[in-house]
């Protein structure tokens, strides 16, 4: 374990980066705290409870890993600790809705109660939609996001927290693994980071950007998505959603550039911190001038000028959001009519960064 970890006791031998990253430059909140890195190597989503046995080939531990580490670190210095965040990218993202209250209250079980547990949860907040074209589900790629946890949860023996498994039918515990739908269960305060036009959820929607551009049924597809994403964040209280077409942020070393509506990641991490640690002194949640409720209101993928890089599949090219929009077959004419606007003025505000339009 030491070699993942970075603390005063042992020096750190894993270079972070993004929230890992010891550079105030590149982490400028977190910089300074100590960190344990977990590599995902159980394939379950952090939920699995099956060990290898005669009848499984494998096993799916991923539940039962964070528990040990968590009695692990409750030895090495945890017991002193004020906050823990438990973050999680992707699968990982997943992972912090399923497993941030199972934490918080093993830790109250082992006597430690003054430890307040917090999650971050980036990139796993995915939708059970349909998919854009349907599949034959032959692996995970193939099949349906409802479909692959279904079958999933089997294979696993996949523990779901026990207020969201209340709320539906047995054999339906396969709900809890979609965000919109255990958050509104969780008694620790979760911060939800997602791309509004993930490209996973693409990938498992069947939308394959292959270098050519799209058709007009997949552009609706895309943008709808992004609606559905959106009005699915309404209710979330701390969260940061950018109107970008990629996947997983708080690990890259670019996450201090994106903004939503002026405001970093770092920033917006910083508050809702100081926004919970207000609350439990005085009962405040929400600070004046730090906002923590941060979600594109533009229609597009990477209508957000401060969206990461994206480079054609084929050519390796990078492409700025003009040429991105043209790719993807954006009608300029009448993405400038629906907004009231001529064509050349539209793509000036794109092109100098004024690309934050809102929804017709």
């Amino acid at each position: 374990m030491r070699r993942l970890m970075s603390s005063r006791e042992w020096p750190a031998t894993r270079v972070g980066t993004g929230i890992l990253s010891s550079q105030p430059e590149e982490n400028p909140h977190w910089w300074n705290a100590n960190m344990v890195f977990i590599p995902y190597c159980s394939s379950d989503v952090w939920s699995g409870a099956s060990s290898k046995s005669e009848k499984n080939e494998y096993a799916f531990m991923g539940a039962l890993i964070i528990q040990e580490v968590i009695k692990e670190l409750v030895g090495r210095g945890l017991s002193t600790a004020k906050v823990l965040l438990l973050a999680g990218s992707s699968a990982g993202g997943t992972g912090v809705l399923l497993n941030v209250d199972r934490v918080a209250a093993q830790l109250e079980e082992m006597g430690h109660h003054g430890i307040q547990v917090r999650g971050l949860a980036d990139s796993g907040w995915f939708l059970d939609n349909k998919q854009y074209r349907r599949t034959d589900c032959i692996d995970t790629i193939t099949c349906a996001p409802t479909e692959a946890i279904r079958r999933g949860i089997r294979y696993w023996n996949g523990i779901v927290p026990e207020r969201c498994k209340l709320q539906f039918k047995e054999g339906e515990e396969w709900n809890c693994f979609f965000g919109y739908k255990i958050y509104p269960t969780l008694r620790c305060p979760v911060f939800v980071v997602q791309w509004l036009f993930d490209e996973a959820q693409l990938t498992v929607d069947n939308v394959h950007l292959t270098g050519q551009p799209v058709q007009e049924g997949q552009w609706l597809y895309i943008q709808n998505l992004g609606r559905e994403l959106r009005n699915t964040l309404k209710d979330v209280t701390a969260s940061f959603a950018p109107a970008c077409l990629s996947h997983e942020i708080i690990t890259r070393n670019h996450w201090t550039d994106i903004q939503v509506k002026g405001t970093s990641l770092p920033r917006a991490l910083h508050c809702w911190d100081r926004s919970l640690h207000e609350s439990n002194r005085n009962g405040k949640v929400a600070l004046k001038g730090c906002p923590i409720q941060l979600i594109d209101s533009c229609p597009w993928p990477h209508c957000n000028p401060s969206c990461p890089t994206i480079r054609d599949q084929f050519t390796g090219q990078e492409m700025n959001v003009i040429q991105f929009l043209m790719h993807m077959g954006f009608d300029v004419q009448k993405m400038a009519q629906q907004q009231g606007l001529e064509p050349s003025k539209l793509l000036g505000m794109l092109s100098s960064g004024l690309g934050l339009l809102p929804l017709p």
